[in-house]
């Protein structure tokens, strides 16, 4: 299960392994997470398009939109 937060910069993944459930979460510091449009209340995406989406990449069109300078 994903879910988004409500301005858009937070994603939340609950995951089961077969031994127990993790939760994974991640915030952009810039921008917001591009998601596909629902169909009756659910969105559905690809494993490509989760990828997309975690690396804040527009899976509609792929380039990144803004690298960190620096990581620490």
């Amino acid at each position: 299960w994903v879910f988004r937060g409500r301005n858009g910069s937070l994603v939340k993944i609950i995951w089961h392994d077969g031994l127990g459930m993790s939760l994974y979460s991640k915030r952009l510091e810039r921008g917001k997470f591009i998601w596909p449009s629902a169909k009756n209340g659910v969105v559905s995406l690809t494993s490509s398009q989760l990828a997309c989406l975690l690396d804040g990449v527009d899976w509609r069109n792929p380039q990144y939109s803004w690298r960190p300078q620096s990581a620490g």
